[in-house]
């Protein structure tokens, strides 16, 4: 004996595919929502990344880093910086000094060399962020602008203080009348200490965008990206 054939039930009592997409939707085992706090970035990520918290401080760390940094920028532009050479002379009974070669371009060099250097210290400053933090966000931004303007002051005042002295009547009574001396170490252009921000800025920018996290694709409705039951309503063919 064979068991009877059930005949289909009829067009009106099958299921549509709105019921049978809302029981999908209310069966527990259709979906998997990942706890809060459990995205790409480990515990405490979520897909945006970290927390405004977390970044404000990550911003404050680097800041302070990246000014830090203007202490080697200081020091390697009073070892390369040209010297200007200066002439002391006796007119009368006081002493004057004045510059020994006039058409010499010394000073022009010594602002060339702080922002050839300080743009030096912005790019790297940039890609050493992007690579420890491998994403963007206004607060690296302003982190490394804030940082490295401070580093620029920092090593301004540093180069300064560590050239010759700034006293030039007293420096030209010390070594004598007529003998060369190099002039204190100073910033005509004081442009030159925004090389080091904008140039951490635009490299920033620049590393993000080209090789920085891509923002995920959208999904449609269904498990896996698509729709789940096609375009249209859901029908079944009779068995034969």
């Amino acid at each position: 004996m064979t068991a009877p054939l059930t005949p289909p039930p009829p067009p009106h009592q099958r299921p549509s595919q709105s019921s049978r997409s809302s029981e999908a939707a209310e069966s527990p085992q259709a979906w998997h929502v990942p706890p809060a706090g459990a995205g790409a970035g480990g515990p405490g990520y979520d897909q945006d990344g970290p927390g405004m918290k977390t970044e404000v401080r990550e911003a404050a760390l680097i800041t302070v880093a990246v000014a830090i940094g203007g202490v080697l920028l200081g020091l390697l532009w009073w070892w390369l910086a040209p010297r200007v050479p200066l002439v002391g002379d006796v007119s009368g009974s006081s002493w004057v000094v004045y510059l020994k070669d006039t058409e010499g371009e010394q000073a022009i060099g010594v602002d060339g060399t702080f922002t050839l250097l300080a743009l030096a210290f912005g790019l790297v400053s940039a890609v050493a962020v992007f690579l420890l933090r491998r994403r963007g966000g206004v607060p690296l931004v302003i982190a490394l602008c804030v940082g490295g303007l401070l580093g620029s002051l920092l090593a301004w005042r540093l180069g300064v203080w560590l050239g010759p002295e700034r006293d030039v009547i007293a420096h030209a009574k010390a070594v004598g009348k007529g003998v060369t001396f190099p002039a204190p170490l100073k910033l005509g252009a004081k442009g030159a200490l925004l090389a080091w921000p904008l140039a951490a800025l635009v490299v920033h920018l620049g590393v993000t965008a080209l090789f920085g996290p891509r923002d995920p694709e959208e999904y449609g409705e269904g498990p896996y990206g698509e729709e789940p039951y096609g375009d249209g309503p859901y029908e079944e063919t009779p068995a034969r």
